[in-house]
């Protein structure tokens, strides 16, 4: 006879979940590097315009990295929460962030009022969800 808890209790592929959280966490390094880079174009932009530039450049260089770590992200929690049977939710956090990261590329363009913030709702999402990521509740099936 068929067991249901057996198969619900069953931890979630370890290679999907190993998965998620590496491309989780390279989410967070590429955000993390992306903000240290525009925090110093702010900073040296005011004495060097040759150094606001390179920075600003590698800035958004390091953006579009984020942006392909973010999709790499959404197809993996996808995967993790269908056929993984893994929690759902970070599948709509990680397609949240992607979005987010698409918004943040085009928020330059209206102001630092509306980038920065944006950038700050990011970094808070994606440490929950790092979090969430490297704890053992991750390994759980739904």
């Amino acid at each position: 006879m068929y067991d249901v808890r057996s198969a619900t209790s069953a931890p979630v592929s370890p290679g999907l979940l190993y998965t998620l959280r590496v491309l989780v966490l390279a989410h967070a390094v590429s955000l993390l590097v992306a903000a240290s880079f525009a925090g110093q174009a702010l900073v040296y932009g005011e004495t060097s315009l040759t150094a606001d530039l390179a920075t600003a450049e590698t800035h958004v260089m390091v953006g579009m990295v984020s942006h392909l770590v973010g999709l790499l992200q959404v197809v993996a929690a996808v995967l993790y929460w269908r056929p993984g049977r893994g929690a759902g939710w970070p599948a709509l956090a990680s397609l949240a962030l992607f979005l987010l990261g698409i918004a943040q590329h085009f928020l330059l363009f209206i102001g630092l009022g509306a980038h920065v913030p944006n950038g700050v709702l990011m970094f808070g999402l994606l440490a929950l969800t790092t979090v969430w990521a490297w704890s053992p509740s991750a390994a759980r099936r739904r």
